[in-house]
């Protein structure tokens, strides 16, 4: 099928976008997919936002499937992760923290009374 092998970094070129994905022409004879999910990190809504036919992309090989004559790509792969930002606290003061689990607590030992008649 092709001397392209999984987990290779290659270039190649936008060739088609579909709403599920984009085809990267690998060569004058390859192509393959990169899935919508493999596009960039993040949500991607519309492909068309980060990427255009005819544009040079750098690609990471995830599978070759020679039955179906059909290669995976990521584009992804290639990029870093974003630093995760941390979580912002809340912050609650234990007034507001607590009340509800004292009405709660409440509720509990009047329904454990009844439940004991």
């Amino acid at each position: 099928m092709s001397t392209f092998k999984v987990g290779e970094v290659v270039s190649g070129k936008i060739a088609g976008i579909q709403s599920y994905g984009a085809f990267v022409a690998l060569d004058n004879s390859t192509q393959g997919l990169v899935h919508i999910s493999e596009i960039t990190h993040g949500f991607v809504k519309d492909i068309h936002d980060f990427l255009e036919v005819g544009q040079e992309v750098k690609v990471k090989i995830l599978d070759i499937d020679e039955e179906k004559n059909k290669i995976s790509l990521s584009i992804r792969a290639t990029e870093e992760a974003p630093k995760e930002q941390p979580a912002k606290k809340k912050s609650v003061s234990s007034s507001e923290n607590d009340e509800g689990f004292n009405t709660l607590r409440d509720k509990l030992e009047e329904w454990i009374k009844k439940g004991d008649k």
